[in-house]
């Protein structure tokens, strides 16, 4: 393209940007929270715990201590959903955010099960970081001062082969994040090969963990949800049954703010994570489990509520990407991907724009995720990662919010492409 004829695109661009500033808007699409719309539907959960109704529970009285991880109806219900066995589940409080946090927390302190030391004496622990990623993983890793290895994203999961290298050969890689299933941001969902992979591994430090932030399990977004394979049972196949460390949580399936989190693992870590949760309380909130168990009695019931989470968020996500394709198809500036579940979609500029489109969208109004919130240390060697978040704002704000974000990604790529002589 010549160089006049992008200064005009550049003119019309920096018209179009300047009439969207003067409408003031004000739409925030920078986290995965879930609409209004899709908090009603949970209202009635409220109504199945009553004053004269918490008697008929199997197991400790739900109003006192005890309990300490979970009761055996949750048990048996996230056992069914995660494919694992009950003896195998410790439910929790209402963030599966906050049990990782806690298990890295314990893991320093006081080691995991088959650990010779406490991680904080082993010097320079590193985590592997699949990115792009989830930001909260890495700020986890970043306040406890854990040095973060960032590995790609490839179409079917992490680069496997730098994972496999990477473990085999550093005794101080004690962790890796995964979101396996419609991860967050790209919407990936792990494939058999690399689950394989992940299990069978050689590992030169003997615990070494997979935290397996399995948080969007049920979101499905089509009639086809992906299949991921049961990652606790390739590794009691592989030989390596404590390796991984699985998590999920109701957060966005019923009321974000008090929802149940769950820990699937083997027997043997999880007896040795009860005796040091132990120390750090007397138990969760067993009422809110015994809520949620009665709303949801079995998978159908669940996976029912799920479809009309979709029926909601599903045409959300069908805006976004037709605008996408109408505003930025073809135009080799940008691509992105269509997830089958999950909450984000995630959109790549061409390099070094990101950064300029996200505070382009900001100074008109559109607050998105920070620019390099999806890698380790908050830097995105490329500069061209921006995660989307369709699901909080109503339809119609969401198509303003998009349009007015294809003309940032425009004007943002034209000024590159000026800048560069391409």
């Amino acid at each position: 393209m010549s160089a006049e004829r992008l200064a005009e695109l550049h003119g019309e661009l920096s018209r179009q940007y300047e009439e969207v500033v003067q409408e003031h808007l004000s739409l925030d699409m920078s986290r995965g929270k879930p609409a209004p719309e899709q908090l009603d539907l949970s209202m009635n959960m409220l109504d199945t715990v009553r004053s004269d109704n918490l008697h008929d529970v199997e197991g400790p009285d739900v109003r006192n201590y005890g309990g300490l991880d979970g009761i055996k109806e949750a048990k048996v219900f996230f056992a069914g959903i995660l494919g694992v066995r009950p003896s195998e589940v410790m439910v929790g409080g209402n963030s599966s955010l906050a049990m990782m946090h806690d298990t890295v927390a314990r893991a320093l302190l006081s080691g995991v099960y088959g650990g010779e030391v406490p991680w904080m004496k082993v010097p320079g622990i590193k985590f592997i970081c699949p990115s792009p990623g989830y930001d909260r993983h890495f700020a986890i890793c970043e306040h406890f001062n854990i040095e973060m290895i960032t590995v790609d994203m490839l179409e079917d999961g992490p680069d496997m082969d730098a994972v496999e290298r990477l473990v085999r050969e550093d005794g101080s890689i004690k962790g890796m994040w995964c979101v396996p299933r419609y991860s967050n941001p790209e919407g990936i969902t792990y494939s058999d090969e690399v689950v394989r992979r992940l299990a069978e591994m050689k590992a030169k430090a003997p615990d070494f963990r997979i935290f397996w932030d399995d948080a969007y399990c049920v979101h499905h977004l089509t009639d086809e949800p992906a299949e991921l394979a049961n990652m606790l049972e390739a590794c009691r196949e592989a030989g390596n049954p404590d390796r991984v460390l699985m998590f999920a949580s109701t957060s966005k399936v019923t009321f974000p703010g008090s929802g149940v989190a769950v820990m699937a693992a083997s027997e043997r870590n999880l007896e040795t994570i009860r005796k040091q949760v132990s120390f750090q309380t007397i138990g969760p909130d067993k009422i809110n489990q015994l809520r949620h168990v009665r709303y949801f009695p079995d998978k159908d019931a669940l996976h029912e509520h799920m479809r009309k989470h979709a029926a909601i968020v599903a045409p959300k996500f069908d805006a976004v990407l037709q605008i996408l394709d109408e505003e930025l198809g073809g135009r080799e500036i940008a691509d992105w991907k269509a997830p089958k579940g999950g909450y984000f979609i995630s959109l790549n500029t061409i390099d070094g724009c990101a950064r300029e489109v996200v505070r382009l969208a900001g100074e008109a109004g559109i607050t998105l995720t920070k620019a390099g919130a999806t890698y380790p240390y908050g830097n995105d060697p490329r500069d061209r990662n921006i995660r989307i978040a369709p699901t909080y704002p109503t339809l119609e704000e969401l198509k303003k919010a998009m349009r007015v974000l294809c003309i940032c990604v425009k004007l943002a790529s034209i000024r590159k492409l000026q800048e560069t002589g391409a």
